[in-house]
């Protein structure tokens, strides 16, 4: 029986694709492999987003070829996109396989998966000329408790700073019935929580016929409750509307849980950025959320050492941090990109300054985390129990509607259940809890 391993870096919406074709794959009968060493087909899902995701995916590129030389070597993903010619550059690589076409790649294996090697084949159109919303197989078989759903890919909004639409394209969108149907056929399959994923999100809907936005597939969702709970990925400040906070705040449906990109606290390196929104308008919208919602998670990206960031810019992008209730952060140097509006700006920050910044950032990110976990020691919270243990100490691992991870001690009749737990502490970084009454 033939075996796949599919290595994934990068994004949520990678994740959701990585899934997507385990999936495909798996409706063959292939199996997953244990290890890259076991497998028939190795398979990259590459990141380009910044200069060490490039590096990154290069090694895990390279790392797959020592492990098995036997194996074929199949990458995807931005990187395979953007830069194909750095992956034909590597040995032992059989396939290099772009965004337009990966949803192909199930049907390519099965077809082709034993190719002899040689000369890597380049599959890679023109990802900005790519319309329709191309569909990968979801699951149906249950893996685990939550599931990636890719509902909305590329980006037009094209940031200073970003390779995104480059490697992306266009925005797109899922049709929403087919939005809702997927839904459905992950509940049928076991799932708990679907984790609604895109590259701008909040374009969901506005290249469909007739306009729609992620809104009313919210209210579609709400209204057929297919599911236990929904997950918003990543969505830009001024796109969280009232319309979706109130539809958040009034169903147990919708997880309490919101990721906000910030990227800066200066409204000169904002406007530089090409962001449309001003630290004013952000700081609303978060003590808005929280004023709300006080139990909710609220996560934010910050972009530090963009071309021109003097030291009173990252202030203010530390101060604005630190005065808001944010739950927790993800703190990314600036990286030059080719064919980006900032990768030629004059004003470099010093790298062993971007260094600098990033740590006290990070830092002021754990002190955000930790003061979250602590409201809520000692209360009790319906948590999603996970097919996996921990495995530091080989406990339950669950997660809240509001993104809490928690450890539980107990016997794995509960996974893939939504049980009351007790939070009890918190041990470094990790929250223990104890079951509040017997399922």
């Amino acid at each position: 029986m033939s075996k796949f391993k599919i290595t994934t870096l990068g994004c949520k919406v990678n994740q959701a694709e990585s899934e997507a074709i385990a999936q495909d794959l798996q409706s063959s009968k292939w199996l997953t492999a244990r290890s890259l060493e076991e497998a028939d087909i190795c398979i990259v899902n590459t990141c380009a987003v910044t200069q060490k995701a490039a590096m990154q995916s290069r090694q895990a590129v390279r790392r797959a070829v020592r492990a098995n030389p036997n194996a074929h070597i199949v990458v995807t993903g931005c990187y395979a996109q953007t830069a194909p010619q750095d992956i034909e550059a590597i040995e032992g690589v059989n396939y290099i396989v772009g965004h337009g076409e990966k949803h192909t790649i199930g049907r390519m294996i099965r077809a082709d998966g034993h190719r002899a090697p040689g000369q890597p084949i380049t599959i890679r159109g023109d990802i900005r000329k790519q319309r329709p919303f191309a569909a990968i197989p979801i699951a149906n078989t249950v893996r685990r408790t939550r599931s990636f759903l890719k509902i909305q890919d590329g980006c037009d909004a094209c940031c200073a700073y970003c390779i995104v639409p480059q490697a992306r394209g266009r925005s797109r969108s899922m049709p929403l019935e087919n939005v809702l149907d997927n839904i459905d056929k992950l509940a049928k399959a076991g799932y708990r929580e679907v984790v609604l994923t895109g590259i701008h999100l909040g374009a969901y809907g506005h290249d469909l016929t007739p306009v729609t936005n992620l809104s009313t597939a919210l209210e579609c969702i709400r209204e057929l409750k297919p599911i236990d709970r929904v997950r918003l990925s990543s969505i830009e400040p001024f796109e969280v509307t009232g319309k979706i906070l109130e539809q958040v705040l009034s169903s147990d449906l919708f997880c309490r849980h919101f990721h906000i990109p910030l990227q800066s606290g200066d409204a000169g390196i904002l406007k530089n950025m090409g962001r449309p929104y001003s630290p004013q308008f952000f700081n609303d919208l978060i003590h808005k959320i929280h004023r709300l919602m006080p139990d909710a998670a609220i996560g934010a990206d910050a972009l530090i050492g963009f071309p021109g960031e003097s030291e009173a810019a990252f202030e203010n992008t530390y101060k604005l941090i630190e005065k808001l209730p944010i739950s927790y952060l993800h703190v990314f140097p600036f990286s030059a990109r080719p064919g980006t509006k900032a990768a030629n700006l004059p004003d470099r920050v010093e790298a062993r300054i971007v260094k600098e910044r990033c740590q006290r950032i990070r830092m002021l990110g754990n002190e955000k985390r930790l003061r979250f976990y602590r409201e809520f020691i000692g209360k009790v919270l319906p948590i999603l129990i996970e097919t996996e243990r921990d495995a530091s100490t080989n406990f339950l691992k669950g997660i809240s509607s509001n993104y809490l991870p928690v450890l539980i001690d107990a016997g794995d009749k509960l996974k893939n259940k939504i049980v009351d737990v007790k939070i009890q502490k918190l041990a470094g970084m990790k929250l223990f809890g104890f079951l509040s009454k017997s399922p």
